[in-house]
């Protein structure tokens, strides 16, 4: 660490520091977000972009009386840094210690938890507008990348800022990318601003009645501190449109971007989030169709990507002969299998509407009625922003939308990405069939019916990261394959894969591998072989197959890979009642966790196969004494 970097405990120590020595830091900051990275992964590229803005932002104002608000907040690491959590960085026993996001539990330096995209404005606007009513002084700063801009939710904050007038500052990180590339008529007016100076007539902050500075070299730290400090103390909204270098400190490489000895994207473009997946870290990996080649740290794809591609791949072969078959990704594409060369070759078959969940849905409900095949992928903390346009425009109008969910179930995230509360969003929606494969043949199977024959509103949770595992080591739990087209609606019944006795195991999805292991475990520990059930799918219930279980078993066990209280498991018990027959439900608990390890989680819920062990024995222990 460097020696200037040593001295930096809270934004007062910049402001003693010459500019040769701010620019010392940023270097010294810099080198140590590329180290820190490469170590524990992270939002790299943006946060390589940001360092000298923020620098200079802590530099010109007084945070925390005045208010910096990043959107998303993924690239705040500098800011981080900066105020007094510098040895989360530096200190390998500190370093699982922060979130990935700011958070208020963390500093007062954070005003918000936030790991969404667009709403900065918004929630700067709200500052502001109980500043004004107080009468307070204070400086509010939204700090917005460009990728952010296409988001519905920063279109209504810059609309509301300039009615809503008073001090408010818009910084606008433009680094000329999204996640992956910029899409959308909005880059167009920010290209033209940047070939102009700030000067072009195609100015669509101006169009809105904001006041507007341009800074082209946005990595420059003399010039951020002077255009900060003309707009500071201001009485009314301006945005500050700064030019900056994604990646920059990494090198230089293909489109000018990075170097081949930096953290990378495999499509080449500036690395901007290096993952460290949960994945089996040990044994043999048969060359088979799941192994799809190594990243570029030398690790097998996550499930995201493994499944992602087979996706790709399957909806590609169908492109020359089914022109209104479209994927749409509200950006985030290379995370979930989508690559570089699969966009390139699907040209007009694949769509980035930027990060705009709510639009994606609409835009999808829209070639729906018009007779395309559209198809929606990104993760599942992502769909919650399109809610309503999932519940109106595509479940209530019936649109034959298929819909990707990927990045589910229990896992250590952060607390705004947890994957465990989708289920329970969309089987309360009426009209949306959700289904939930347990292989990859079986979700391409459900794909290709979902974006065939089915005309209607499809939901498919994609495999996990423990059904990967399963198929990787050559041990799938149960045939691939199943009929859509037997008993009605498709996966309509329940595939018994064991027929055993006294128990039954319905565990559903990603969770099917984990009920598999108790069965073993109930086999091994009670000499009891329980019936084990592949559901296929939670939007509704097998009737049938319940009422045949309730007459052969004395106690029904669910396990599913998400929140339990509204949850499919609930469902079941529900349909039984009180008296009928009893019922075992296992699944995630409805809160907030921040980082958790995945171990530690399970082990909270009795999700582990000792803990259910340990509870089935007693329920069927309760059941022989009171009869």
């Amino acid at each position: 660490m460097g020696k200037l970097l040593d001295s930096i405990d809270s934004p007062q120590d910049l402001k003693v520091l010459s500019l040769e020595e701010l620019n010392q830091l940023a270097d010294e900051i810099r080198q140590l977000l590329i180290r820190f990275c490469r170590r524990h992964g992270g939002h790299l590229g943006s946060n390589l972009a940001t360092i000298e803005p923020i620098i200079a932002l802590h530099y010109v104002f007084d945070m925390p009386h005045d208010h910096l608000i990043f959107d998303v907040s993924h690239q705040a690491y500098t800011h981080k840094i900066l105020t007094g959590r510098r040895r989360a960085y530096t200190d390998p026993g500190s370093q699982e210690d922060l979130s990935g996001f700011t958070s208020p539990k963390e500093s007062p330096y954070d005003d918000f938890m936030l790991g969404h995209t667009g709403t900065s404005i918004g929630l700067a606007c709200g500052m502001a507008a109980q500043r004004n009513a107080t009468g307070g002084k204070d400086n509010i700063i939204a700090f917005i990348g460009d990728g952010s801009l296409s988001s519905g939710p920063a279109f209504e904050g810059l609309d509301w800022a300039a009615e809503q007038g008073g001090n408010l500052i818009i910084v606008v990180n433009d680094n000329e990318m999204s996640i992956a590339e910029n899409h959308g008529g909005l880059y167009r007016s920010l290209a033209a601003l940047r070939a102009s100076g700030g000067r072009s007539p195609d100015n669509p902050f101006r169009a809105l009645g904001l006041d507007y500075r341009y800074v082209e070299k946005g990595n420059r730290i003399e010039d951020l501190i002077e255009a900060f400090r003309q707009v500071k103390d201001t009485d009314h909204p301006v945005v500050v449109h700064i030019h900056t270098r994604k990646g920059l400190g990494l090198g230089q490489g293909s489109q000018g971007q990075i170097g081949p000895t930096s953290i990378t994207q495999s499509d080449g473009q500036t690395s901007h989030m290096t993952s460290l997946p949960d994945l089996p870290a040990e044994g043999p990996v048969e060359a088979n169709h799941w192994q799809d080649g190594l990243d570029s740290l030398g690790r097998l794809p996550n499930s995201r990507k493994t499944y992602g591609r087979m996706a790709m791949q399957a909806l590609a072969a169908r492109f020359p002969q089914e022109p209104g078959l479209v994927v749409i990704s509200p950006a985030t594409p290379l995370s979930n299998g989508i690559d570089p060369d699969f966009r390139q070759r699907a040209g007009n078959h694949y769509r980035d509407v930027g990060i705009a969940e709510s639009h994606a849905i609409a835009y999808a409900a829209g070639i729906a009625k018009a007779g395309g095949t559209p198809v929606v992928a990104t993760s599942a903390t992502f769909f919650q922003r399109a809610y309503d346009q999932i519940e109106q425009e595509m479940a209530l109008n019936g649109s034959a939308v298929t819909l990707l969910v990927f990045s589910t179930g229990v896992a250590k995230t952060d607390a705004t990405h947890s994957g465990t509360a989708d289920m329970v969003m969309m089987r309360g929606i009426p009209g949306l069939i959700c289904l939930a494969p347990t292989s990859g043949a079986e979700f391409l199977d459900m794909l290709a019916w979902a974006t065939g024959p089915a005309r209607q509103p499809v939901v498919i949770r994609v495999p996990g990261e423990r059904t990967l595992a399963t198929e990787r080591a050559g041990k799938p739990i149960a045939p691939a394959t199943s009929d859509p087209t037997t008993g009605g609606e498709p996966w309509d019944r329940y595939r018994i894969l064991q027929q055993g006795r006294t128990v039954a195991l319905l565990a559903l999805g990603d969770a099917l591998p984990l009920g598999r292991d108790l069965a073993d475990s109930l086999k091994a520990s009670l000499g009891l072989k329980p019936t084990l059930v592949d559901p296929h799918r939670y939007d509704r219930l097998d009737e049938q197959t319940l009422e045949t279980l309730a007459s052969t078993h004395s106690l029904v066990v669910t396990i599913e890979d998400g929140q339990l209280d509204g949850g499919w498991g609930q469902a079941v018990a529900a349909y039984y009642g009180p008296s009928q027959i009893r019922t075992l439900a296992f699944g995630a608990a409805k809160e907030f966790n921040d980082r958790v390890p995945k171990a530690t989680l399970l082990e909270r819920y009795d999700m582990t196969v000792p803990a259910m062990t340990r509870a089935i024995s007693d329920a069927l222990a309760d059941q022989v004494s009171w009869i």
